[in-house]
């Protein structure tokens, strides 16, 4: 076995062992090139792509990992209907009013809504295969965290490239990445975020509180793990009695 190789196996008995993966139901498929892990497939959903990625990452060897990874979508739609809801959510989100949104058509880049020069910058997204790329400025890092949830929110959207700039550029900090979360899970209408407390430390989400079902409590866990730049979610949640 040369060295390659040994990272492949090493790499999928610790996927084996990280049960939000789920080999057995989403297999993975995992290769090296030029000295670079490369992980292909399909996961259950968002949470099980992080952690696969931060496995893979972690393993000796390792010299980057090439994320291929897709995430099962809640439902199988075309590029043209994932477009058209995202651009919705856009468009309809508050705290991006003030932003210009620009889509990627094969014709060229289309204008959805022009915003002041002095508004919260520009998104450009563009669909591909059921990814979601974006790209643009923005002027907040809280700005960059809402568009990429939005995206994930999309039905039948499987990935989310989140090149969004921030400018000027703004130090991230654990209290940038709490407020997110709360935000995001304002946002979301399937959630009381008012029995909900978010902690952050080094990137680690952890949620307590209470929540009325089984159901919110998942919605709430995968809210977070959306979040750009969260790197893990701990649910310590319980169900009111």
């Amino acid at each position: 076995m040369n060295e390659a190789q040994a990272v492949v196996k090493r790499i999928q008995q610790a996927l084996e062992y990280e049960p939000r993966v789920n080999l057995h139901r989403y297999p993975i498929k995992i290769s090296v090139m030029q000295g670079a892990v490369v992980i292909e497939g399909e996961v259950g959903d968002i949470a099980a792509k992080k952690l696969a990625l931060e496995a893979a990452g972690a393993i000796e060897g390792t010299r980057g990992v090439v994320d291929r990874l897709r995430v099962v979508p809640s439902e199988r739609r075309g590029d043209g209907a994932i477009r058209d809801s995202f651009a919705n959510f856009l468009l309809n989100a508050n705290e991006l009013r003030n932003c210009t949104i620009r889509v990627a058509t094969n014709g060229g880049a289309r204008t959805l809504r022009d915003a002041p020069p002095d508004g919260g910058g520009t998104i450009d997204f563009a669909v591909k295969d059921g990814a979601i790329t974006l790209d643009g400025s923005v002027i907040s890092l809280s700005h960059k965290r809402i568009a990429g949830v939005l995206a994930w929110w999309t039905p039948g959207c499987c990935d989310v490239v989140n090149s969004l700039d921030v400018v000027p550029q703004e130090d991230d900090t654990d209290y940038e990445v709490i407020d997110a979360v709360r935000l995001v899970l304002e946002m979301d209408p399937f959630v009381q975020p008012e029995q909900i407390d978010v902690k952050c430390s080094n990137y680690v989400v952890t949620l307590e509180g209470h929540v009325r079902s089984a159901d919110e409590r998942r919605r709430a866990e995968l809210d977070a793990w959306c979040v750009f730049a969260v790197d893990r979610v701990v649910n310590k949640l319980e169900l009111l009695g």
